[in-house]
């Protein structure tokens, strides 16, 4: 079997459990636009739900292109980039998915400490781990994390392990780059946050410890947006911790002290802290 029939094939196997798929060419990327595409000329494909302007039947437009109609996939168009394909690709958010692509080992230890576990798929240098549900696309929301879901692609390593489960806050909160208006007055850092009653999720106490020093961390290694870096860190934290009275003042503390030290003012922090609470809705 050649390696085009082996990634036809393998497309095909996508499509038909309803993963939009398309070839990539050497070097992981999609292959470019014809001449009538070239510069989006025609208007591009918007979505994968919607119907665009542009009705190239070739592999135009990078993940746009990724289909599950096997005639698309089979057609004369597409043929010959299938001969060139060094691999597979799908649109996660077309199959309602998120993934985590997590591209070094210190990624990886950081979403074992902090993400629920999910399907997990090993890739050359990391892991993605694959979410029920769809968000936004962002590249590098945190050192060696990108997160692949609406109008991105991700490439196809096979099925993985684990059960799949759904994308969490915590996931969803890294594409913040800007606090939003807080809504209420800000908590004062020498109150206590207490949970929401919920069960608590964590085996040892030692899981929460390391998320809070990796919190801490995040924030000292900032060198730009801060104030930003800040709001999405506490959002994290607090995804993750505030629903079950676990965070006391000595936690909250502890952030407001790493916050404080790259240059935030305490109503900077309790600003941040505060709309984090309202986000979440704690």
């Amino acid at each position: 079997m050649s390696i085009t029939t082996t990634h036809l094939r393998s497309a095909l196997e996508l499509a038909a459990a309803g993963i939009p798929a398309l070839p990539l060419r050497a070097g992981k990327a999609p292959f470019g636009n014809c001449h009538t595409c070239a510069k989006n000329a025609c208007g591009g494909r918007p979505n994968m739900k919607t119907p665009g302007p542009c009705t190239c039947p070739g592999v135009c437009h990078a993940w746009a292109a990724a289909t599950t109609d096997p005639h698309v996939l089979n057609s004369p168009h597409w043929e010959a980039a299938w001969r060139q394909a060094a691999a597979v690709a799908y649109h996660p958010g077309g199959a309602g998915l998120t993934v985590v692509d997590l591209d070094n080992a210190a990624a990886i230890a950081w979403a074992r400490a902090t993400l629920p576990a999910t399907r997990t798929v090993a890739t050359t240098r990391g892991e993605h781990w694959i979410y029920r549900g769809t968000m936004q696309s962002v590249n590098a929301v945190r050192p060696g994390v990108d997160i692949k879901s609406l109008m991105a692609y991700a490439r196809w390593l096979g099925t993985g392990n684990g059960s799949m489960t759904p994308l969490p806050d915590t996931v969803r909160t890294l594409a913040l780059t800007q606090p939003p208006t807080a809504r209420r007055a800000p908590q004062a850092v020498s109150a206590p946050l207490r949970g929401q009653g919920g069960v608590c999720p964590h085996r040892t106490p030692t899981f929460l410890d390391r998320g809070i020093a990796m919190a801490e961390q995040r924030i000292t290694k900032a060198s730009s947006a801060v104030h930003a870096t800040v709001y999405r860190t506490f959002l994290a934290v607090l995804s993750t911790h505030g629903r079950c009275g676990c965070l006391t003042d000595t936690h909250v503390a502890r952030l407001f002290t790493a916050a404080q030290a790259k240059g935030e003012t305490v109503r900077h922090c309790t600003d941040a802290w505060t709309n984090a609470l309202t986000t979440l809705g704690l």
